[in-house]
């Protein structure tokens, strides 16, 4: 009977502090597209080939593709770019790119070229009541993902 309270004194401490399913969820999802964002700067450079990641903040989506030397789009040749950025039930709340100002819904394309990407882009992530911001400088590839909805300035 002793054992059984230990374990159940100590479920009880410990479940609380056990991050949830869609906080985590949220904290991977804002890890892949920052690694993402910074592979496709680093492809773009490495390569000079120019790439576009669409952003479709309606339906919380992405896709990555590579243009040809005419303006076609093909699909990319890493199978890293045509993984799944974001998981399910985690949405992109706004995208925040200086050209474009904030958009909150349809498609945000973030080109990348031999320079890398021209822009500082600002992505929020929200899973339930949470939030994550990835914030992408332009041309050094450099990627941050913090915590909460973050307001950046230039």
């Amino acid at each position: 009977m002793v054992v059984i309270v230990i374990l159940a004194l100590t479920a009880a401490v410990v479940l609380p502090r056990l991050p949830s399913g869609e906080a985590t969820k949220l904290k991977s999802s804002a890890r892949n597209l920052a690694s993402g964002l910074r592979f496709l700067n680093d492809q773009a450079i490495i390569t000079k080939d120019t790439y576009r990641l669409k952003l479709n903040v309606t339906d919380s989506s992405t896709s990555i593709v590579k243009l040809s030397s005419i303006g076609d789009e093909l699909p990319p040749d890493d199978q890293f770019m045509n993984r799944r950025l974001i998981e399910e039930g985690i949405s992109i709340e706004d995208v925040i790119v200086p050209r474009q100002g904030t958009v909150t819904e349809g498609e945000v394309i973030i080109p990348f070229g031999p320079g890398g990407s021209p822009d500082l882009v600002t992505i929020h992530l929200k899973g339930g009541d949470q939030h994550y911001t990835i914030i992408a400088y332009p041309s050094g590839g450099k990627v941050l993902v913090q915590t909460g909805y973050q307001e950046i300035t230039s």
